[in-house]
């Protein structure tokens, strides 16, 4: 009688669960579609409110007011929803995307309002196709507008890199190609470690650690943590590894190692060694020849060429920093690259 009862209940806790998945996935679809509509109807709007403003008369009677008047009588109307700088983004959604078949139905409304502060059109097309490809959260994304990102990829290589990063806001990130995940610098202002402290290698490494979640953000898209100090033994001599993740786009391992000071070539060699033995003793059938990143406080561009010149591994030399780079600075460099850009362009 027991085993019966036994099966009973393992019968119905299944049922519950496939019961539990079915909601899930209708859960997921209705927010979907609400988001869908949400987005279209503001669209919409927007495209009323610019037909309005373009109406010589009501742009004598309320100037500069007019999106502030809207506002009140919306909101007096229709309840909460109608702040004025929300209906100021009702009208950037449709001046942005004048034709609504380019709003991607994979973003929600506050995805929307953070890439509507970005100006330029390269730029905000760059973060929304990355933030389709990765996935990534509101918060997510506001974290790499405001670390950013684009600029750091954009001037990674200077300026022969450029065709590269406005590829990938055109069309997306190739994933084929792994360097496209490496940037330079990165940025562990989340560790919150004052900017003169000096810092210890072991230390770098327990404090990445400890911030894991955020340290993948960092790297990109599609890591999965494997762990710290891997071993790698070779003639029965132990060499470890400081850190080691996965990246399941690429279907490779990315190794890691962090240099508290300027990058040496001994380094190159270090690593160079570790991705032969992954080759030879870790990957599986289906994996791509594992990357190497060494992570350092500084380097010389021509000795990183010279050292890692020649090798058949792909190894890449990153600095890092603690904290936020200066951010006028670098839209500034951008802002030159663009307009050489732009104007080599117009002449193709």
């Amino acid at each position: 009688m027991n085993e019966i009862l036994d099966s009973g209940d393992h019968v119905i806790s299944a049922a519950v669960v496939e019961i539990g998945e079915i909601l899930e996935q209708s859960r997921k679809a209705v927010a979907v579609q609400v988001n869908q509509a949400l987005v279209a109807a503001y669209w919409k709007i927007g495209e009323i409110i610019v037909r309005y403003e373009q109406n010589e008369q009501l742009r004598a009677v309320y100037g500069e007011k007019t999106l502030k008047t809207l506002s009140k009588a919306l909101t007096n109307e229709f309840g909460r929803g109608f702040s004025q700088s929300n209906v100021y983004n009702m009208r950037q959604l449709y001046i942005c995307y004048p034709k609504f078949q380019t709003v991607s139905g994979k973003l929600s409304w506050s995805h929307y309002c953070e890439l509507l502060s970005i100006s330029d059109d390269d730029r905000r097309m760059f973060y929304e196709k990355e933030c389709i490809n990765s996935s990534w959260s509101v918060r997510e994304l506001k974290r790499q507008i405001d670390s950013s990102l684009f600029e750091r990829l954009l001037l990674s290589k200077g300026d022969a890199n450029k065709e590269t990063v406005l590829e990938m806001a055109s069309r997306g990130v190739d994933y084929t190609k792994p360097e496209v995940m490496i940037k330079d610098p990165y940025v562990f202002e989340f560790l919150g470690i004052p900017e003169d402290k000096p810092m210890l290698e072991n230390d770098l490494e327990k404090a990445l650690v400890r911030s894991i979640e955020d340290f993948m953000l960092e790297l990109g898209t599609g890591f999965m943590f494997v762990g710290t100090q891997q071993r790698v033994t070779i003639n029965n001599t132990h060499y470890y590894v400081d850190m080691v993740f996965y990246n399941k786009l690429f279907h490779a391992y990315l190794l890691i190692e962090l240099k508290s000071k300027k990058m040496t070539p001994e380094a190159a060699g270090q690593i160079n060694m570790y991705l032969n033995y992954y080759a030879a003793e870790v990957n599986e059938p289906g994996d791509n020849p594992p990357v190497g990143l060494i992570l350092c406080t500084d380097k010389d561009d021509l000795a990183v060429e010279y050292a890692l010149g020649g090798l058949s591994n792909q190894i890449f030399a990153s600095t890092y920093v603690l904290h936020m780079p200066d951010k006028e600075q670098l839209i500034a460099q951008v802002e030159a690259v663009l307009d050489d850009w732009h104007v080599n362009e117009s002449r193709v």
